[in-house]
C-alpha cells in the first residue's frame, strides 16, 4: 500500500511558483506539466497531489559575478 500525500492550496503562498508534475484536467481547461503560480491552478491539482514545491535556489545572489559589462557605479 502506497502512502498518500494530502495537500491543499493553503500550504503554499498565494504568489509562490510551484511545479505541476502531470496533466490536470478540469471541465474548462487542461493544465500541462510545468511551473505555475499557485493562484493559476485549480484546487483539484492540489487535492490530487499533482503539485510540489520547487527546490530552493542554491547559492547566494550576492555571489553571482557579472560576466559581461558590470553595472557602473557613480562616484
Amino acid at each position: 500500500m502506497g502512502l498518500e500525500r494530502k495537500m491543499f492550496r493553503g500550504m503554499f503562498a498565494p504568489g509562490e511558483v510551484v511545479q505541476l508534475r502531470q496533466m490536470c484536467f478540469t471541465p474548462g481547461r487542461v493544465f500541462q506539466p510545468g511551473k505555475y503560480i499557485v493562484g493559476e491552478l485549480p484546487d483539484a491539482a492540489f487535492d490530487m497531489g499533482l503539485v510540489e514545491r520547487l527546490p530552493p535556489v542554491k547559492g547566494n545572489s550576492a555571489e553571482i559575478q557579472y560576466t559581461e559589462n558590470p553595472p557602473e557605479t557613480e562616484s
